[in-house]
């Protein structure tokens, strides 16, 4: 049989299966939209049954639209997002609280002396963004025997009667040690979390049991965090390479090779994928609001849609002093600061729409120029050039507003499919270990060169930074 993948990428918005052949080309797809839900004070919940259902119909009917046979499912997990669930049944109890929910700031408010171990431990900073302080959070809340785990555990059960997460994901949590890439029992301890209830920690690739929800019984053999993934899709598997995915939020992934850096520039130190004798690491740093701040556009009715943003920031005054922070669900990486809030500057009568607009575009892009020179100080190396993703992606004014900022090209990925395409890699190398996980990966596509000075761009970026600094002492005063 040849080594059809079908791989599945359950994200925040929607969930997407492609079927995928040996050389890397789609023969078919399908997408199903999932749809979270803000409850207030900082909440954001999805239903994890909607969210099951939209992986087995996406499965299933990107299985028709191919109409050949695939040798095995890889599984790429939204990340960071909980729910709780009844251990013998797997039937849930509560909603999935999504890694954007803020609420469990209650509970790294009160460890922050606790900090700097978990740091060393694990390489992440304390932040509700993570996985620990939500399973602490939602454990709390849920009354009667329960078992609370990131998603991806819950759906691996559902599909394999396996409770397991790989090794990417697990990074993601402030429970695993980064160096020996097992739960750490001292970091459990400090959330009160028995690690004796946390899911086994499985390779990247393998064999992790077998479904038959999409029809045929097929091994599950891919298992992988999103953005882990897309760096793998995107053929960054060298030290120093790096991408950024612009979806819901943006997220900058460098790989930083087999030993574990932890960042001393405010980053993220994670897994990158392992399996077998292999393994990497990589630096990340993460941005809370990126499509979502085109979605607040749209709502307040600056624009209709995504379509409309580039038509419109281009007509903005090009003397606009307009900065936007659009810190719309908090600031992450390097300042993690969930409590920030948006913050627009620089407005006058004559400030229109399409001003506003491109200063969110703007703060977006200066928020990733400020992850990868976080980045480049922890490697101790220039990047050369940045590979970019996402549905964001398709804004030329955002990726030219990227390449002025870092004064350095920024490369277009030749397929929307990155994350897709790097957990069916990793599922055809768990179906067969001869095959190497860059096989079949496509090169980038159009790239985006600087149009201005080093000067221009550094004027820009210390402008908007300082209004971050403004909105950071704002949040931390309690006067936002």
């Amino acid at each position: 049989m040849k080594l059809n993948i079908l791989a599945i990428d359950q994200g925040t918005s929607s969930t997407k299966a492609l079927v995928v052949s040996e050389s890397g080309d789609v023969i078919g797809e399908a997408e199903v939209s999932v749809h979270p839900k803000a409850v207030g004070g900082g909440g954001v919940e999805q239903d994890p049954e909607e969210l099951l259902e939209s992986i087995i119909q996406a499965g299933r009917a990107a299985l028709a639209s191919a109409a050949v046979s695939v040798a095995a499912v890889g599984i790429a997990n939204q990340g960071e997002t909980v729910v709780a669930w009844d251990g013998a049944n797997g039937q849930t109890i509560s909603s999935a609280i999504s890694w954007q929910d803020r609420r469990s700031s209650v509970v790294t408010d009160r460890m922050r002396d606790s900090a700097s171990r978990l740091q060393q431990i694990t390489g992440l900073p304390l932040d509700p963004y993570f996985t620990a302080p939500k399973l602490k959070w939602l454990t709390d809340r849920t009354p009667g025997p329960a078992r609370v785990t990131g998603i991806d555990a819950w759906i691996n059960f559902r599909l394999t009667g396996r409770a397991i997460t790989d090794s990417s994901t697990a990074s993601r949590s402030l429970l695993l040690d980064l160096d020996t890439r097992r739960w750490s029992s001292e970091a459990a301890a400090l959330f009160d979390i028995d690690v004796e209830t946390l899911p086994d920690v499985v390779d990247c690739a393998g064999f992790f049991g077998e479904t038959s929800v999409f029809g045929p019984t097929l091994p599950v053999t891919g298992l992988a965090v999103d953005q882990q993934a897309a760096l793998i899709g995107e053929n960054c598997l060298d030290v120093g390479e790096g991408k950024c995915t612009y979806g819901t939020g943006a997220f900058l992934l460098i790989t930083s090779g087999k030993e574990p850096r932890r960042s001393s520039n405010g980053l993220s130190a994670s897994v990158a994928w392992q399996y077998g004798s292999e393994h990497a690491y990589c630096l990340d740093g993460q941005i809370y609001t990126a499509g979502s701040a085109v979605e607040w556009l749209r709502k307040m009715g600056l624009v209709k849609g995504a379509a409309d943003l580039d038509g419109l920031a281009a007509s903005a005054a090009r003397d606009s002093k307009v900065i936007c922070v659009p810190s719309l669900a908090g600031l992450g990486a390097p300042y993690w600061q969930p409590r920030a809030k948006a913050h627009l500057e620089g407005m006058t009568l004559d400030t229109g729409p399409a001003e506003i607009v491109l200063a969110v575009l703007q703060g977006i892009a200066c928020q990733v120029a400020v992850l990868v020179r976080s980045a480049e100080s922890d490697l101790s190396q220039q990047l050369v050039s940045l590979r970019v993703d996402g549905g964001l992606t398709r804004s030329s004014v955002l990726m030219q507003l990227q390449a002025d900022l870092l004064q350095m090209p920024v490369e277009l990925f030749p397929s929307p499919h990155a994350t897709v395409l790097g957990v069916a890699s990793l599922a055809r190398h768990g179906a067969d270990a001869s095959s190497s996980i860059s096989q079949g990966l496509p090169k980038s596509g159009r790239r985006f060169e600087p149009l201005i000075s080093g000067d221009e761009a550094a004027e820009r970026l210390t402008q908007w930074e300082e209004a971050a600094v403004r909105v950071l002492a704002a949040a931390r005063s309690g006067s936002q």
